[in-house]
């Protein structure tokens, strides 16, 4: 037992090492060496009288190794790996591990993504090679790696691809290739960003407009920052004109570059006061869960703890003044048949734009005016983001009859301008008002949904809010002999929900979620696709309603509903998404993903439509040049075609197709989207056409971010006898826009 005695034993604990009778009268009489030579002498005793070994002192588990399986490999593009970790050592070791994954020295691009559970998700575009390390959570300075190649998918045949250029669909609007003038802040990167996107209409909307005082130039940033004061060009306007206004310098730069003006009105009642003020004061409002401490502005919110606040996610602050920094301007109320509408803020406003900039749509010369007005911005948040004003949810009423209210003072100050409403983003207001919503998710009675108490669309016959909205500005037109509502319109960020978080307003990622941003345009027109996210109204009288806390699925098919309800209750209405984004805009995903939707916009019979950014247009060149290869591919603001032709793909999530014919010359215009990571290559039927020539090739890859490059001409072969379909064949590379020209003779 005692066969290794330690050095320190040697310097004062021999007693404690010896044992027995006999060694504690030796340690009485003998030196420390003498007692370090006996205890060399015990220890060869009891080892047969060889040479002592020392042992270890004993110690606790131990991780002495790590592996990552498989190891070195090849995975293709698009695809993922599961790794698992073979992690060896003593005693009760952990086996956790953390993952990680690295590019190649030097390398820039993105190694892709990989979960704590091992998953890894190949990026694009790809380095060459990536190493993936498991490192012990109980030793890290224990790991194992594995580097594998990345190899893009082989080139393979693309599905079939047919336009039938015989007879034109309907007229493709050039307004659907539109942005917001968020996306513009003056700089000269900025700006040659925008130019190349050659766009045709521009609007003043958002947050920031929403309560934009035209007579002192100044609005409100509303929830998005504090509740602010602040300039006219803050937040979603235009950049600062010394002498101008916001809103009129942005109509100045638009008329000056040959795009429509879209404005923005009130008609939740407040315009902002001046460029100082706060909803919150601190001062007032002292312990807010968020403040901005230079202006001593909060967020109108208190933690759980403060002010007898007991709920977890905070307490709104409520009876505090509208008027600490916004004037009361309501929107007119509809008159009688016959009688004029009443003065108002939005009517006065637009007598001035007129006065200033002319007529929004002149029967004939060129408009400089502002052509069409949207009532407002997305009251779906009212009562939240503009709480310090409005802290209600919205009603029924309250939107339709403001809408209507304002749209007669637009029209009567400006009968050519155009209207559009109700500007709702979010899906349950599509068929409820808020009211209804937070009564269901407040009251029950048992599963508290957005559709479990809509007390406000009862009392309005059941009706869906936006067929109610369109129904009764149908009824406006017959009562004051004048369309009011011309566009309806909704904002639409439907973009795929990916790990919990969604595609939309963010980077490209990974490409799983490249895959889901691409495959999540299909919300706009595809009956077979759903979302989580959107589920059925549900509504008490819907043939499909269901007791159930979780109701089934519904396929948005945005466009085509909208057509649905327009045909049902307001006829000849147009059809506009005057915010929607899909993400990516900095990457050739997101040029993609632009770029199949407004093929979608045009293809189903959009109106209008108008892009909201991720940011600064020199940031996200790649999506700006998703409208360039529509409006301005070859630097001559040349562009696709204005009739919309049949155009088919056997698979759409492969290679998306969409064909036009240009007016101007007769030439056919087909766009060809490879959504895969590989090469495809394809012959392609063009049916009822004469082509002259060979058709003219444009791409944008990832090879070129920077430009829309010529491509050597595609041969046509003319048909068959009998037939009239010609055909050519190409490869279209892997994450690419192609544009072919066919001119006819």
């Amino acid at each position: 037992m005692r066969s290794s005695i330690a050095a320190s034993a040697v310097y004062g604990s021999a007693q404690a090492a010896v044992t027995g009778h006999f060694a504690f009268h030796l340690t009485r009489i003998l030196s420390i060496n003498a007692v370090a030579a006996l205890a060399l002498a015990l220890n060869s005793c009891a080892s047969g009288g060889t040479s002592p070994t020392p042992t270890p002192t004993p110690t606790g588990p131990a991780v002495t190794g790590v592996s990552v399986s498989p190891g070195a490999t090849t995975l293709t593009i698009g695809a993922t790996q599961q790794f698992s970790a073979n992690v060896t050592g003593t005693g009760a070791y952990s086996s956790a591990v953390t993952w990680s994954i690295a590019s190649p020295a030097g390398s820039s691009l993105s190694p892709g993504t990989i979960t704590p559970a091992g998953l890894y998700t190949t990026p694009y575009p790809a380095p060459a090679s990536v190493t993936v390390t498991a490192t012990s959570t109980q030793t890290p300075a224990v790991t194992g790696s594995a580097t594998f190649t990345l190899s893009p998918p082989a080139v393979a045949a693309g599905p079939a691809i047919t336009v039938d250029a015989g007879t034109p669909t309907h007229a493709i609007s050039p307004y659907i290739y539109g942005m917001n003038a968020y996306l513009f802040n003056g700089t000269a990167a900025d700006a040659a960003a925008v130019a190349k996107a050659n766009i045709t209409i521009d609007r003043w909307g958002g947050d920031s407009t929403e309560r934009y005082n035209y007579q002192l130039d100044v609005t409100n940033e509303i929830g998005d920052w504090y509740f602010e004061n602040s300039t006219g060009n803050a937040g979603s306007g235009w950049i600062a004109v010394p002498g101008v206004s916001a809103f009129d310098s942005l109509v100045q730069y638009n008329n000056q570059n040959g795009i429509k003006t879209l404005g923005t009105v009130p008609v939740n009642g407040w315009v902002s006061k001046d460029s100082t003020s706060c909803g919150f004061p601190t001062s007032l409002y002292p312990n807010q869960s968020s403040a901005d401490t230079a202006r001593g502005c909060g967020n109108g919110m208190y933690a759980q703890g403060v002010q007898s606040c007991t709920n977890a996610n905070g307490c709104k602050i409520t009876g505090n003044s509208p008027t600490i920094t916004s004037i009361s301007v309501p929107p007119p109320a509809p008159p009688a048949a016959g009688t004029p509408v009443a003065s108002s803020w939005t009517g006065t406003w637009v007598g001035y734009l007129v006065n200033k900039f002319g007529p929004g749509n002149p029967a004939t010369g060129t408009s400089t005016g502002v052509a069409i007005y949207d009532l407002d911005n997305e009251p779906s948040w009212w009562d939240s983001n503009d709480m310090d004003v409005h802290p209600n949810p919205f009603t029924y009423d309250e939107v339709t009859n403001g809408g209507i209210g304002t749209a007669l003072a637009i029209k009567t100050a400006d009968p050519t301008a155009e209207v559009s409403g109700p500007i709702m983003d979010y899906w349950w207001d599509y068929f409820y008002s808020k009211k209804d919503v937070e009564s269901g998710w407040n009251s029950g009675p048992s599963c508290y949904q957005p559709w479990s108490n809509p007390v406000d669309r009862k009392a309005h016959n059941g009706t869906p809010f936006i067929q109610y909205y369109l129904q009764q500005f149908a009824q406006a037109q017959t009562t004051y002999g004048v369309r009011l509502l011309d566009y309806l319109d909704l904002h639409t960020y439907l973009a795929a929900t990916y790990n919990g978080k969604s595609v939309g307003l963010t980077t490209a990622g990974d490409t799983g979620m490249q895959q889901a941003r691409l495959n999540s345009t299909r919300a706009f027109w595809d009956p077979t696709y759903t979302d989580p996210n959107f589920p059925q109204p549900n509504y008490i009288t819907d043939a499909n309603y269901t007791t159930s806390c979780t109701v089934p699925l519904q396929a948005p098919q945005l466009i085509p509903m909208m057509k649905t309800w327009v045909a049902a209750s307001y006829p000849g209405t147009k059809l506009s998404i005057d915010e929607y984004n899909w993400g990516g805009m900095e990457s050739i995903n997101g040029a993609l993903a632009q770029a199949d939707i407004l093929g979608i916009f045009g293809a189903y019979g959009l109106d209008l439509g108008t892009m909201w950014p991720t940011g600064d247009p020199s940031g996200q060149i790649p999506g700006m040049m998703a409208f360039a290869i529509y409006r301005n591919y070859d630097g001559n603001n040349s562009t696709f075609g204005d009739k919309s032709l049949s155009a088919t793909s056997a698979n759409q999530g492969a290679l998306s197709v969409y064909a036009a014919l240009r007016s101007s010359d007769n030439a056919i215009t087909i766009m060809v989207i490879n959504k895969t990571y590989g090469d495809l290559t394809e012959s392609l039927s063009l049916a009822g056409a004469t082509p002259a020539d060979a058709a003219q090739s444009y791409l944008y890859s990832n090879g070129n971010l920077a430009a829309i490059v010529a491509q050597p001409a595609v041969a046509v072969t003319p048909p068959a006898v009998g037939s009239t379909t010609s055909t050519f064949s190409t490869t279209f590379p892997a994450q690419s826009i192609t544009l072919l020209v066919v001119p006819q003779t």
